[in-house]
Order: structure tokens, then C-alpha cells, then sequence
């Protein structure tokens, strides 16, 4: 993973990314501008053009990590631009869209050739979108629309192109790394678990999907403190969990892994866990990454026991955060259901160990098969026609 920073439709922002990751998947996965289309990601059909340093470029056969440093502009960051707003005017009084898939490349390609090409007619302006495809429209609308803004002294484009910039910057850690010697780097752990590299890092998240549960367990304060502040005990009562090693102080590192039907997932990463003693109360910070799908989970879990009488009010807020192929395949309340039934798994399972009943140590070493997805169906109706 390579920290990529760019200044993205006039915001600086950074994120992790593989040194395999493409722009669009990067600027779709992990920022959510899913206003970039991907077609071919052969660099092909033109879908997913966007502006990189003032240039259109595809962004489908461009390594993220290649585009550090860049300023980068998608569909979504032209909001105010006049040009692209007289361009989106002409596109609907010409009817230049119908399904609407190639339409951001278009307007991409065609913000380029009104500010590159102001004497462009019809001829040169079929040359010039070329490498967009569009199944629906003919282009002769895209062409018309083209024509118009021409014909109308056209205001000037905001987006220009920038000097060429070196893309990758080796970040501190691999200055670092590449500086030292070879008997200082440290070597590969073994173990049943292979070693885990941090997704991001740990952070608390400000926002995402956010859920509770509260249940009364028939045991003292003292005795479900022990257990919830042990993140061993925790661990084992999270359905699919597991560990790769010992905590080191408050770092963990370890997996989860959940299947549904066809969908399979193992989130291996890292998480801090800080707990507040005299109150009771703690926080588990954490990030994860299955590789197969690239899909990332990050997440809060913030915990706290109340005493009520001989008993102790357990309580859980959980706020997560799921991107990537995962998060587009499935519907948000599907996921949101299978993270309920995690935490409701969870929190029985953390009664059961601090009061000693007989089972509590029967957690699903993986949450899969048709007893969740019974579970989620039933869980999605009560919702429906609760709702409803």
C-alpha cells in the first residue's frame, strides 16, 4: 500500500492505495466519485476520460500511485465551471445522452475540445471524439451540441493544463526502509496467520453507518468488565474472528471473515483498542482489507457497562464504513443487516461469557451458510413492512 495524495476537484485529499490500483477504481473505491464510468478498462471506449494536470486522460490504464501529487478533476468537480455548465445545457437541448453511460467522457472530451480546438468544425469535431463510444445517440447530437457552444463565444475553461509533474513520491516510510540495513529491517513473521500490514491505519471515523445494542447481563459490573476488556475474550465472541498474535500494547492484528450465498470476505488489518477504567467504558478503532474483492471495512465499536441493581447494562455503538466492489455489489440495507447480525451475535455471545452459561463458547469460527441468509431475509422484511 502506497499513500496517494492528490489535489482532487480543488481538495487535497490522501488514501492508501496498491501500486496496482487504476485511477478510476481508486477515485470510485475510495472517494465514491462513481461519476467515473468504467467500459473496457482497456483504455478503449472513453467512458471513464477525465482530467488529470488540465489534460483529458483515460483514467482506467492509470496507476493511482502514478498520479501522486496530480491535480485531478472529474465530472463531479464542475459544478461551477461555466463552460462545462453551457456544454451540459447543449448536451440536453440537443439531445446528446439517452442511457447516459458514456456521457461523462463526453463532456470531458468535449470541455477539451472547445478550449483546445475554437475554429473545430463538425468534421473535425467527429475526429476529435473518436475515441469516445456511445451505443445510443448517433453522435449526432453530441456533435450538434459541440457545434452550438462554439458558435456562441464559448466562456473560457477554468480547467488548464499544468506543467508536467514527477507522479510517485516515495513516502517516509520507504525512504526510511530503502535507507537502512539489511540486518536492521525486520523480518517476516510465522505463525498459523500470515503477518498483516495496516490498511490506513486505525481512525476513528466522523461518519457511516451507525448501530447499537444494549442487553442486560445477569452478572456484576466487575466480573463483564474483566471479559470486555480482555480483547482476547472479545475476539473469541465475534463471529469469524480471529487473531494473528498477542496484543501489542493496544495494537491488534488479525481477520474476520463473512460469506453470504456467492459473496466471501476476509478482512485482514489492524485496530487500538483504549479503554477508560474508572469509567467503564472503551473504544476499538480498526481498518481491514479482503484481497480478493480490494473491498476495505473500517469501523468504531464504542462500548460501555451501566451497573442496574446486580446486573450490568452492556452497551455497544458500531459505526462502519464499507467500500469497494463489495459495497457496489451489494444493496446498503443487505450489508447493513449482515453487520446487525454480526453485532447482535456478538453482544449474546459476551453475556454468555460473563455469566458462565454453558454454550458461550459456541461462536461460528466463520458467519457463512444459510442460517445468516435466513436470518438477513427475515431481518430485510421486519424492516419492509415494519416501515411500511
Amino acid at each position: 500500500m502506497r499513500e496517494v495524495e492528490l489535489r482532487l476537484n480543488g481538495q487535497t485529499v490522501a488514501r492508501p492505495a496498491e501500486a496496482r490500483t487504476h485511477l478510476a477504481d481508486f477515485l470510485r473505491e475510495e472517494h465514491l466519485l462513481t461519476g467515473t464510468h468504467l467500459g473496457c478498462e482497456q483504455g478503449v471506449c472513453g467512458a471513464c476520460t477525465l482530467f488529470l494536470d488540465g489534460r483529458p486522460v483515460r483514467a482506467c490504464i492509470i496507476l493511482a500511485a502514478a498520479c501522486d501529487g496530480a491535480e485531478v478533476r472529474t465530472v463531479e468537480g464542475f459544478g461551477d465551471d461555466p463552460l462545462m455548465g453551457r456544454l451540459r445545457e447543449a448536451f440536453k437541448r440537443h439531445h446528446g445522452l439517452q442511457c447516459g453511460y458514456c456521457t461523462p467522457g463526453m463532456l470531458a472530451t468535449a470541455y477539451d475540445i472547445v478550449r483546445r480546438l475554437p475554429d473545430a468544425d463538425a468534421a473535425r469535431i467527429r475526429r476529435e471524439l473518436s475515441g469516445n463510444l456511445c451505443r445510443c445517440t448517433g453522435y449526432a447530437g453530441i456533435v450538434a451540441a459541440i457545434e452550438d457552444v462554439l458558435s456562441h463565444d464559448p466562456p473560457a475553461a477554468q480547467v488548464v493544463p499544468l506543467p508536467r509533474r514527477r507522479r510517485f513520491r516515495p513516502g517516509a516510510a520507504e525512504r526510511s526502509a530503502a535507507a537502512a540495513p539489511a540486518a536492521a529491517r525486520p523480518a517476516a513473521v510465522s505463525g498459523d496467520l500470515p503477518a498483516f500490514e495496516s490498511y490506513a491505519g486505525p481512525r476513528e471515523l466522523a461518519d457511516g453507518v451507525a448501530l447499537n445494542r444494549s442487553v442486560l447481563v445477569q452478572a456484576p459490573l466487575a466480573t463483564v468488565w474483566k471479559v470486555v476488556r480482555n480483547p482476547p475474550s472479545v475476539v473469541a465472541c465475534i463471529p469469524g474472528a480471529s487473531l494473528a498474535g498477542p496484543p501489542q500494547g493496544e495494537a491488534l492484528a488479525g481477520q474476520c471473515a463473512v460469506s453470504l450465498g456467492p459473496m466471501s470476505a476476509a478482512f485482514r488489518g489492524t485496530a487500538a483498542m483504549r479503554l477508560e477504567e474508572a469509567e467503564r467504558r472503551g473504544r476499538v478503532v480498526g481498518a481491514g482489507r479482503d484481497g480478493l474483492s480490494r473491498s476495505t471495512l473500517e469501523g468504531t465499536l464504542d462500548f460501555a457497562l451501566e451497573p442496574e441493581g446486580d446486573a450490568t447494562r452492556l452497551k455497544l455503538s458500531l459505526v462502519y464504513r464499507l467500500k469497494g466492489p463489495l459495497a457496489q455489489f451489494g444493496r446498503p440495507a443487505l450489508v447493513e443487516e449482515v453487520a446487525d447480525r454480526i453485532l447482535a451475535q456478538t453482544v449474546a455471545a459476551l453475556a454468555g461469557r460473563a455469566t458462565g452459561r454453558a454454550g458461550a463458547q459456541a461462536v461460528p469460527q466463520k458467519l457463512a451458510g444459510f442460517s445468516l441468509a435466513w436470518s438477513v431475509l427475515r431481518g430485510l422484511l421486519r424492516r419492509v413492512f415494519w416501515r411500511g
